[in-house]
């Protein structure tokens, strides 16, 4: 059953955008997850929240809760802009495959063959006696292959790298947003790696160098090659860099988790920044903003192997590719992300691999393919059930609540499997 669309002064309200209609046999239980994401925004720990799944080519589900801008009592909505972060991965990543399937490169082709300011770079191997790092010639290059799934040695510059590599970080900035791309690459092959090409699984600068990758190689700026080969196409009309004055009032604000009561408002200044000026940077790992609507097309374009609505950005098994994990078992030092649960790695997505092991683990399915933004935004795809889903919200840092758990647990709660199983 399609949800009813809630009319935005309906949603003004504060118990937000919720179900007009029960589930009929086979949908979601809609009630369900509104009491689930609902619950979040009544105890004050959200702002504001919302989300949208889609099955088998339709929607089933649509809800908004609480505030996008809970000092100016504005409701979130449907058409509200939010910054996605590191949900921009996974559009990076779709854009160089395009270029993959051109035949533009290899993806065990060395990345310096294309960056050659990444050429000379050295691995840290700890410190001497006076404190000072050493540096090694790496056992290899590191391929395109390694950007694209966390493995090559590169850094991101957080608290969770090597102190000695930290401080150069903070020192270089290779991510500043003054910096153009190309800037970018030359600091950035300045650093050292953290670890030999293959050895681990580290959250790195990679999806920057692919955004590189995907300018040298198209010849275009990064951000007008996205917007050409996949948002134009796919009519994600509110997925951008930089939003325009017009559409500000639509624009979430960000808040910060605060462990003694509600969330603290970033100052504007300071949140909005990037995505209300023009900047050089034009990051591949970061910086998109988005709506409900807009990612929820660049999922089904995934789940329906590429295409959508007649459009073809990838082909079926391009996605496939990039939906199979291809970490080496071997590598098992993979930091963090165990936090997300039994899952492999493929390019720019997280891949589930077996079942939720632990009592807390979050419901999923195994093969589906997902990834998450820094102000706990989430979405999946769910090959198996022919299922995609989108969650917003805007709180950092990171998993401070456990709402992302709740809407997985809701949706697949409430999902009758005879009724959602793949027609033979």
């Amino acid at each position: 059953m399609l949800r009813k669309t809630c009319l935005v002064m309906v949603a003004v309200a504060l118990s937000g955008c919720a179900s007009m209609q029960a589930p009929t046999a086979g949908a979601i239980d809609t009630a369900r997850v509104d009491a689930a994401l609902k619950s979040f925004t009544d105890s004050g720990k959200l702002v504001g929240v919302s989300a949208l799944v889609t099955q088998d080519g339709k929607e089933i589900y649509s809800g908004a809760f609480g505030y996008a801008d809970r000092e100016a009592k504005k409701a979130m909505a449907r058409n509200t802009i939010v910054q996605i972060y590191s949900m921009t991965k996974p559009i990076t990543g779709v854009a160089l495959m395009t270029l993959w399937e051109q035949g533009k490169f290899k993806l065990d082709d060395p990345v310096a063959k294309y960056i050659p300011e990444l050429a000379n770079v050295k691995v840290y191997d700890g410190v001497d006696a006076a404190g000072k790092p050493i540096l090694v010639a790496p056992n290899r290059q590191m391929t395109i292959r390694d950007v694209a799934r966390h493995t090559a040695g590169l850094t991101y510059c957080s608290k969770d790298n090597l102190p000695a590599v930290q401080a150069q970080c903070d020192t270089v900035k290779p991510l500043a947003i003054e910096n153009t791309l190309d800037e970018f690459a030359r600091k950035l092959g300045t650093l050292p790696l953290e670890y030999q090409p293959g050895e681990k699984w580290r959250y790195s600068f990679g999806v920057d160098v692919q955004a590189l990758l995907v300018q040298r190689l198209s010849g275009k700026p990064f951000d007008q090659y996205v917007r050409e080969t996949i948002l134009e196409p796919l009519h994600m009309k509110d997925t951008a860099y930089y939003v325009p004055p017009e559409k500000r009032a639509r624009l979430a604000a960000l808040y910060d988790w605060n462990p003694d009561g509600a969330p603290i408002r970033q100052p504007d200044e300071k949140a909005f920044r990037f995505n209300t000026g023009h900047w050089p940077l034009t990051p591949g790992g970061y910086g998109l903003t988005s709506t409900l609507d807009d990612y929820s097309r660049f999922a089904r374009m995934l789940l329906h192997g590429g295409e959508l609505d007649g459009v073809r950005i990838l082909k079926p098994s391009t996605v496939r590719l990039m939906s199979t994990s291809v970490l080496d078992p071997a590598v098992t030092d993979v930091l963090w992300l165990v936090s997300k649960g039994e899952v492999g790695f493929g390019i720019d997505f997280a891949v589930r691999t077996d079942p939720p092991k632990a009592k807390d683990g979050a419901a999923g399915e195994v093969g589906e393919f997902f990834w998450d933004g820094a102000a706990y935004t989430l979405f999946w795809v769910d090959p198996k059930n022919k299922l995609t889903a989108v969650f917003f919200t805007q709180l950092m840092p990171f998993g401070k609540v456990p709402a992302q758990k709740a809407f997985r647990d809701a949706v697949y709660e409430g999902i009758d499997p005879a009724a959602l199983a793949p027609k033979q």
